[in-house]
């Protein structure tokens, strides 16, 4: 496991990542559980700070929780890179299926292909994109939400 993974799989200095550069993602309770070169699981509490008026995690704070899956794994595959390369999300669709109403688990498996656009945007000097798809579940394993985030990639310099 390389130097940048074994420090976000350290859950203090993933905490203090999120208070110093996510605030509100830190207040919310958005914690990352594990996190591979394919696979990423990030998990949003049900509680004051995340729920709604009809007693379900808003929907923006499944969307954070859905964005950071995808994202932890960009950031991943930019850190091993050894380059500089710009990421930034430019298109984001949601489905939700049942209310979350307690913990909610969400998984993104698209290490491979984020690794494959990067690579390529730093081979040809061209901008590239990645589609991502980040699944909630809750505790009994239900599908409450699906996520389709494209980040696109830019090598800078």
């Amino acid at each position: 496991m390389d130097a940048f993974l074994q420090k976000i799989n350290t859950g203090y200095k993933f905490r203090f990542f999120l208070l110093t550069k996510l605030p509100a993602a830190y207040f919310s309770g958005l914690r990352l559980v594990m996190a591979t070169k394919q696979t990423s699981l990030v998990t949003i509490p049900f509680k004051f700070l995340t729920k709604n008026p009809f007693k379900s995690i808003y929907f923006a704070s499944q969307s954070m929780a859905a964005e950071m899956a995808s994202g932890i794994l960009s950031m991943v595959h930019v850190k091993a890179s050894k380059k500089k390369v710009s990421m930034l999300v430019t298109h984001f669709e949601a489905e939700f299926y049942k209310k979350a109403t307690d913990t909610t688990s969400f998984t993104c498996n698209n290490g491979l292909a984020i690794q494959q656009a990067i690579q390529n945007t730093i081979s040809t000097g061209q901008g590239s994109q990645c589609v991502c798809i980040s699944t909630g579940t809750n505790k009994n394993g239900e599908l409450v939400s699906k996520f389709t985030i494209t980040w696109s990639y830019k090598a800078k310099g």
